[in-house]
């Protein structure tokens, strides 16, 4: 059987990526192999994680393209090179156009820290979503991982898992809740589903 190549896209610490690589090492991805991880900022952690685990790896400064089609044609170039059939975007704070998205229709994924349709769509990243479930008060929050489309969280979900919001959460205390309980569960969970799901259409 022939492994879907993955590439992971970064733009800080990693965590999400760490969880992939613990799946993979852990045999709970057969179907896939994380085989390059790029960075749209250069010197972060995330890249690191990659290296630690000999994972190829790179950074595409974004602010040293004139523009975001020369961005998006370098990425391109690197996921061609390196035979890229799946790509995860795991706290990827770039927006890909419609252009990018449509040339990989169902094979690009994303994890995103609520419950989508809530606290989801432009502006809605990091803390921010944790700020904006705290204020509104809801009781139960979660993580979704959804296919990635011209719209931001936007795409067809995938998997879901919620997480109940405790009296006295900070949204740093939420978020690592969130992560803990639902993102590192359901982003490998899913990066398994659709890589067996491309191995059977490539059969």
């Amino acid at each position: 059987m022939k492994k879907q190549q993955i590439a992971v896209l970064v733009s800080g610490g990693g965590t999400n990526l760490q969880a992939l690589l613990d799946a993979e090492r852990d045999g709970l991805i057969p179907h896939g192999t994380i085989a390059l991880v790029i960075s749209n900022k250069p010197g972060v952690r995330a890249l690191e994680r990659a290296s630690e685990r000999g994972v190829e790896n790179l950074a595409l400064d974004r602010k040293s393209f004139p523009s975001q089609a020369a961005f998006e044609e370098a990425l391109q170039t690197q996921l061609k090179d390196h035979g890229i059939d799946l790509i995860i975007l795991a706290g990827f704070l770039a927006i890909l156009s419609k252009d990018f998205t449509d040339r990989w229709e169902k094979r690009i994924i994303n994890i995103h820290p609520s419950l989508i349709p809530a606290f989801c769509g432009a502006g809605f990243y990091g803390l921010k979503v944790h700020e904006a479930a705290l204020a509104r008060g809801v009781k139960i929050t979660g993580a979704t991982v959804h296919y990635v489309n011209e719209i931001p969280d936007g795409g067809e979900i995938i998997l879901q898992k919620a997480v109940h919001v405790q009296p006295g959460d900070t949204p740093e205390i939420l978020q690592r809740r969130v992560m803990e309980e639902a993102e590192w569960q359901i982003l490998p969970r899913a990066a398994e589903i659709v890589c067996s799901l491309l191995s059977s259409q490539s059969d």
